[in-house]
């Protein structure tokens, strides 16, 4: 029972962000996120005509 006790005293201690700190890491995330789709999308759009264009030169 120890291990329970010494579980919820953790949970207790810890400094839990506010409500508006949750929402600001949140949108950080979306931005992170859709800063890296958009990224992605670019590499493998060039990448896939540049193949395309070597395959036609063929």
């Amino acid at each position: 029972m120890k291990f329970f006790k010494d579980t919820i005293q953790i949970l207790k201690d810890t400094s839990w962000p506010t409500r508006k700190q949750s929402w600001k890491d949140f949108l950080s995330v979306v931005e992170y996120t859709a800063f890296f789709v958009a990224v992605i999308y670019l590499f493998d759009l060039v990448l896939s005509k540049g193949l395309i264009s070597l395959i036609n030169l063929f």
